[in-house]
């Protein structure tokens, strides 16, 4: 990616564009986590329950600690890497339109695409690029075409893994999805 490539990418996080993008795991479809109105795009694009809470992928560590009560045990065991880590919000109604509990899903993936969420310096939305109830799309080829057509930018990260992100809760625990 040139610098032309990244400095594009990071006007369209920033303007509120929905992006498919690849991550350590599986495409993933967000936007600006702060853009409460690009938020409730992603939930209709992926017609899902509008109160399913989303995860987001933090711009750093430091974020992360800023917004939730996270330990650096369990931020540096498990990020950057492919897990979820659902962690205890510092104030319950910070992105409350990301997730309306007091928890907050957040990933660092093991990719490039994090250094770019890095540079924006903003709250990612990171979902599975597939309509609510499908399998996890591990290439380009195998997104939704009404997920695929909605969306303002794609990129073409190649053939990934396919198996969604370890969940990890604050106390440890980890539940693998498939």
């Amino acid at each position: 990616m040139n610098d032309y490539q990244e400095h594009r990418i990071l006007e369209k996080i920033k303007d509120g564009s929905i992006i498919i993008y690849p991550t350590d795991t599986v495409y993933g479809i967000g936007c600006n986590a702060l853009n409460v109105d690009a938020v409730n795009k992603i939930k209709q694009i992926k017609a899902s329950d509008g109160n399913k809470p989303l995860s987001i992928i933090a711009p750093s560590k430091e974020w992360i600690y800023q917004h939730t009560k996270a330990t650096p045990e369990l931020v540096d065991k498990y990020l950057p890497g492919r897990y979820t880590l659902v962690l205890e919000k510092k104030d319950p109604t910070f992105l409350s339109h990301v997730s309306p509990s007091d928890t907050i899903g957040i990933r660092i993936p093991a990719h490039k695409f994090s250094k770019i969420i890095e540079k924006a310096g903003v709250p990612f939305i990171t979902t599975s690029a597939n309509l609510a109830g499908e399998k996890p799309a591990s290439s380009i080829d195998e997104i939704n075409r009404e997920i695929f057509i909605k969306a303002d930018m794609i990129m073409n990260g190649g053939k990934l893994p396919g198996t969604p992100s370890t969940i990890v809760f604050q106390d440890g625990t980890e539940l693998k999805r498939k």
